[in-house]
């Protein structure tokens, strides 16, 4: 069997905020094509600090990468905008479940949209995700400020899967979940993963269920 193509390519990056604070030393990772990769630590580690350098939104907090290497399918990718990245099917979903509360479920995930010129496309990405996650599509008029924590975590994944990624970074997605909605979040991940062939790179500290997930 031949070695899967490896679509991600972390190699000893180090990144310092404020430009003395030494957060991440000498992190290395692959990321295979169409595989489910954990990140595995506890509060603090440096799991959100190194799916941000992937997807270039330290600056925002004053970090930055000074030393090794990101690629993503050969190419560097360090000096891209966030915006760039997404355009080459790279999304990032934030920890913390982070939706636009004003705006109706529907209406938050129609801005992963928007870097989408054709309408059909996007309505065809719409009924996608609506097909993953059918709660959503029964609170698809709901202000996201007045859905579960579960429904604007599945939101907040919809709106990722917009973009037609090829790499999604899912930061913490079972920070403050039931149980049972977690394990059901998982099993859209999987199923994402084996059916469109979306690759995952995971951060969590639920060890457990990322290690049912996930193939490394």
């Amino acid at each position: 069997m031949s070695a899967p193509n490896i679509l991600l390519n972390v190699n000893g990056i180090e990144v310092i905020y404020n430009h003395v604070i030494l957060v991440l030393k000498g992190v290395s990772l692959q990321v295979p094509e169409g595989g489910i990769v954990a990140l595995l630590g506890g509060n603090g580690a440096g799991k959100t600090t190194t799916l941000r350098a992937i997807s270039n939104l330290l600056a925002g907090e004053r970090g930055a990468v000074t030393k090794g290497s990101i690629a993503l399918r050969g190419e560097c990718i360090e000096n891209l905008s966030p915006a760039d990245l997404v355009q080459r099917g790279v999304v990032q979903v934030m920890e913390g479940r982070h939706c636009f509360a004003h705006l109706t479920i529907e209406e938050n995930l129609l801005t992963g949209g928007y870097t989408r010129k054709n309408k059909a496309e996007v309505a065809r990405n719409l009924e996608k995700v609506y097909s993953y996650f059918p709660c959503l599509k029964s609170r698809r008029t709901a202000q996201a400020a007045y859905t579960s924590g579960g429904e604007q975590q599945m939101c907040a994944i919809g709106r990722a899967l917009m973009t037609n990624p090829s790499l999604v970074l899912l930061d913490e997605p079972s920070m403050g979940l039931a149980p049972q909605i977690v394990e059901e979040l998982f099993g859209i991940v999987k199923d994402l993963n084996q059916k469109e062939g979306v690759t995952f790179l995971l951060a969590e500290q639920n060890t457990n269920m990322a290690l049912q997930c996930a193939d490394y």
